[in-house]
């Protein structure tokens, strides 16, 4: 559902007016500074943010906006960007959220404080919640560093550096809302060294394991497999 606002932008800069006319008969400008604050913006919002669910929600709207930014850059590379994250942020996100759910059935925790240790207790969920973490903050082997490197690339072939700048402090940032928890969950110390009532001490049920491994595995194979869905985003763009 959320990936419906992001996708109709896009068919309509692309089938409705068109990238050529929007190039040369308008500005995107006022989009780009839309977008760019956005996604900066949703970043210091999750970066705050101590509940679970709070923080990917408000990363999803930061994420989202890459699409936006990508397509009012208007180049190729830029377009194909837009196409690829939507399907990098829909496996790499599911997963997360996937991830999120079953620490909730499996430990009752829900905010970001609580998740010390939790790592060593539900080892698959946690190494899926990683995978999620790097392709949203565009790092390799996961799908979000192909999109992103396309986007990146876009921006300089466009010469919009300001827009450089924001997807460098946005990575940034979110490196900094995702892997803190990371580091609680494997290497953190949890206080009653997970006695204590409602503590995890175990995996979630394994449909909600195999869930999860499915979408992680997908957004690995992503990044190793990327021809499909260049292919699809090319088709769009007719060459």
């Amino acid at each position: 559902m959320v990936k419906a606002g992001v996708f109709s932008v896009l068919k309509v800069i692309i089938y409705v007016f068109g990238v050529d006319t929007l190039a040369t008969e308008t500005s995107t400008d006022w989009l780009l500074a839309v977008a760019g604050f956005t996604i900066i913006a949703a970043s210091i919002v999750a970066l705050r943010a101590d509940n679970l669910k709070r923080r990917l929600a408000y990363s999803t709207v930061s994420q989202l906006s890459y699409v936006v930014l990508a397509a009012a850059l208007l180049t190729p590379y830029s377009l194909a960007a837009a196409a690829l994250h939507i399907a990098a942020h829909a496996l790499g996100k599911i997963t997360l959220f996937f991830a999120a759910g079953a620490i909730y059935t499996a430990a009752h925790k829900t905010r970001v404080s609580e998740l010390d240790g939790i790592g060593r207790r539900m080892p698959w969920t946690m190494a899926a919640f990683t995978i999620g973490a790097l392709s949203m903050i565009g790092l390799p082997p996961a799908a979000g560093f192909v999109s992103k490197w396309y986007l990146l690339s876009g921006a300089m072939a466009a010469g919009q550096w300001a827009i450089v700048i924001v997807l460098l402090a946005s990575t940034l940032l979110t490196a900094g809302y995702f892997m803190p928890i990371v580091y609680r969950a494997f290497f953190g110390v949890p206080l009653a060294d997970g006695h204590e009532h409602g503590d995890a001490h175990g995996e979630a049920p394994l449909p909600m394991v195999a869930a999860l491994a499915v979408t992680a595995a997908g957004t690995l194979a992503l990044f190793f497999f990327p021809d499909v869905p260049l292919a699809l985003a090319r088709q769009m763009l007719g060459g």
